[in-house]
């Protein structure tokens, strides 16, 4: 199958997600998961990328990301991933590839949508079996938008604003609650087959203004999906 043309559009979120090449870790000590999120803030804050949410599992990656300018995701995680590859085989005497290749990203809308992609994103460590609370996982996002850490890599988005206020605390509530199934499957689609996560409406907006598809046109093969 030929690969989707990227969305060449600005100001919209992007859910991405990037895996260890062959599903195998990607990550290896606490350093690895340091010196990556160092590479993500210096190459975001170069192209101009907000960061919305994040979480770093063994062997992939999850982000929510605004780009500013056309084409700034793809160079984020061009310049992340061979940065980090560097150091991962600097430190383990290793050489050759280490991710999967191309990463994967759907259009979110920024309404109901984003406040589920944050939510999926933060809540991966609970669903994987990894920690029994969000606020239990380290490499995440969640401590920042429940409002117990300082990251300056963290941009909340505004419609966080309508889960209520404090915001911090009422994202808190929001990421205490399990994800609802469509939303689950929705954004898994969505972004195995690069689409969008939002209503109708909202894809068929953005199918008009890239001139590519947005929707599953026929039901086919899911394309595995892991937390």
């Amino acid at each position: 199958m030929s690969r989707r043309p990227r969305f060449l559009l600005t100001d919209l979120p992007l859910h991405v997600v990037q895996r260890g090449n062959d599903r195998r870790a990607c990550f290896f000590e606490a350093d690895d998961y340091a010196i990556y999120l160092e590479a993500l803030a210096a190459a975001c804050s170069r192209y101009r990328v907000l960061v919305h949410a994040y979480v770093l599992m063994t062997n992939h990656v999850h982000l929510l990301v605004t780009p500013l300018l056309v084409g700034a995701v793809s160079r984020v995680m061009q310049s992340v991933g061979a940065r980090y590859v560097r150091h991962v085989n600097r430190s383990s005497s290793r050489s050759g590839t280490l991710w999967e290749g191309r990463y994967h990203a759907c259009l979110v809308a920024s309404d109901e949508h984003v406040l589920a992609a944050c939510r999926y994103i933060d809540r991966n460590p609970v669903r994987a079996g990894l920690v029994p609370h969000v606020s239990d996982y380290r490499w995440s996002s969640y401590r920042a938008l429940a409002g117990s850490r300082a990251d300056a890599l963290v941009t909340p988005h505004a419609v966080l604003d309508q889960l209520g206020t404090p915001r911090a605390d009422a994202y808190a509530r929001w990421c205490a609650n399990d994800e609802r199934d469509s939303d689950v499957r929705g954004l898994r689609e969505a972004t195995a087959r690069e689409l969008a996560f939002g209503s109708d409406a909202f894809k068929q907006d953005i199918q008009s203004a890239a001139l590519r598809a947005t929707f599953v046109k026929a039901p086919g093969f899911a394309r595995r999906s892991d937390s």
